[in-house]
């Protein structure tokens, strides 16, 4: 048997594919290389775990270092590992993805990013690596994650009013769900909480104010709105 310090090991990465959510619109969160390869062209924010690193620790230097967030939902995706997937050389990526507000953040670009934007999840632009499929997948694993767990309430405010909270789930799923339909099952399932606060400044009208009943945050339960 060979010693271990024989093994030659391939590079160790995180990629995380960051949504955010605002003005009915799901938007991924992108950097523009500075280096090469793909120098220029946008990626997904993402480092080389380093030896004293977790997983979860690099993810939260790549968000702190590169994009000026902390405190984020995170979530393991998926590992990737074709073998040329990097130019470079033999590298395997752990994907996350994040959930966030963007109005809660401030996002900087890091030294090793000429730019870092927030782009509609619908208009992309051509990503470097296999950004592409990791991206894919991130979306998918979304849409079918609000069915079953409370993460979506990552991507609102505090307070929110039951349209607001029905165009969210609208626009990740990308079908038209009834509205009344929606309302009835997201009460029957305690989801939420009415404030007793209404939204003011609407003209004609102050919808009630909901937060996230945070008793459920644990809880393993099923959503079936995505049926009449």
């Amino acid at each position: 048997m060979k010693a271990f310090q024989s093994y030659k090991n391939p590079s160790l990465a995180v990629d995380l594919v960051v949504f955010g959510y605002h003005n009915n619109i799901l938007s991924v969160l992108l950097l523009n290389r500075k280096e090469e390869p793909f120098k220029d062209t946008w990626v997904l924010p993402g480092a080389f775990v380093q030896m004293e690193e977790t997983f979860l620790h690099t993810c939260c230097r790549v968000l702190q270092t590169k994009l000026g967030m902390d405190n984020v939902y995170l979530e393991q995706l998926y590992s990737f590992d074709a073998i040329e997937r990097d130019p470079r050389g033999r590298a395997v990526s752990v994907a996350y993805f994040a959930l966030v507000n963007p109005q809660k953040f401030t996002v900087t670009a890091g030294q090793m990013a000429n730019d870092v934007k927030w782009f509609p999840v619908k208009k992309l632009p051509v990503l470097g690596f296999d950004h592409k499929e990791i991206f894919k997948m991130a979306r998918q694993r979304l849409q079918s994650k609000i069915l079953y767990a409370p993460v979506s309430f990552e991507l609102l405010d505090d307070l929110f009013t039951m349209t607001e909270l029905h165009e969210l789930y609208e626009c990740i799923l990308e079908v038209e769900l009834d509205r009344r339909n929606f309302r009835r099952k997201i009460l029957d399932a305690e989801y939420i909480v009415n404030t007793g606060t209404k939204r003011e400044g609407l003209q004609n009208r102050h919808p009630d104010l909901y937060r996230f009943n945070r008793k459920l945050s644990k809880h393993h339960f099923h959503l079936n709105i995505a049926t009449n």
